[in-house]
Formats: structure tokens, C-alpha cells, sequence
């Protein structure tokens, strides 16, 4: 059996108030659904999501906070996000449009593009993302613990 210790970190955003919000939100059971670009996974190399594994969310902190396993991946357009997707990410978002201009304010920023090493990275219906869906297994860490 993998203990947490073993599982990959979850990172939801980069470090400071945005990702504080978006672990809180997983936290409570708002958020269930995330989305990155393509391009991000190929530019850190990193291998796509695959539905069964589990990884460690942690906070701004690098602390772990909880175990998630996704149960969902999708890769498609960015046009083909849809409503449901959009709501589940927990952020409060009422439309897809809503949705879209906060992620692409995210992604054309500057902190993103310089991940992506491109200093003029910009998105439009084309570009491909993946979506994904997950649970929280069980809450860790100085999360777990009562206040």
C-alpha cells in the first residue's frame, strides 16, 4: 500500500491567496473539478492526469492537506468547457463565459506564461485543455486536525 508520502503533490494554482481559496473550496466539498492547459503539461513535462490515481493536495505551504483521487479527464477545446464543469470548479461561477475570462485572465498572466516560456501566451477557442474531476479520499495533515 503507497503512503501519502509516496503520492504526487496536487497543485491547484500558484502559491499564495488564489491557491489558499481553491484548496479551502476542495475542502469543503465546493470544488470537484479542475482545469489546466495542454500546453502547461507539455512545457514541465509532465504526465496527464490518469482517473484512479491519487494525489496529495497541498497549500501554499507545500503542507499536505488531503488525499484526491481523480475520477475524471478530459482533454478538449477550450470552447467545449461546459456549465457543469465550470460550477464544480467551486469558485462561484453563474456562466461558462464568467468562467472563461477568469481562467484566461489566469493563464495569460505572468506568472503562467513564464511557466509556459512563452512572455505572449494567449487563448482562444483552440486552445486544448484538460479538465479534470476528482474526490477528496480523506482530509491530512493540520487539516484533519479539529480546530
Amino acid at each position: 500500500m503507497t503512503s501519502d508520502d509516496d503520492l504526487p503533490p496536487y497543485l491547484l494554482g500558484f502559491p499564495g491567496p488564489l491557491r489558499d481559496r481553491l484548496v479551502d473550496a476542495v475542502l469543503t466539498g465546493l470544488k470537484t473539478t479542475t482545469t489546466g492547459l495542454l500546453a502547461g503539461y507539455e512545457a514541465e513535462r509532465e504526465p496527464l492526469p490518469v482517473v484512479g490515481e491519487r494525489h496529495v493536495l497541498v497549500d501554499s505551504a507545500e503542507r499536505p492537506v488531503a488525499v484526491l483521487e481523480i475520477t475524471e479527464v478530459r482533454v478538449v477545446r477550450l470552447a467545449e468547457v461546459d456549465l457543469t464543469h465550470a460550477r464544480d470548479e467551486g469558485e462561484g461561477y453563474a456562466s461558462v463565459a464568467e468562467w472563461r475570462a477568469s481562467h484566461e485572465e489566469f493563464w495569460q498572466g505572468a506568472e503562467s506564461r513564464a511557466v509556459l516560456g512563452d512572455p505572449s501566451y494567449t487563448v482562444d477557442d483552440d486552445t486544448w485543455v484538460v479538465t479534470e474531476r476528482f474526490r477528496v479520499v480523506r482530509v491530512v495533515g493540520a487539516a484533519a486536525d479539529p480546530a
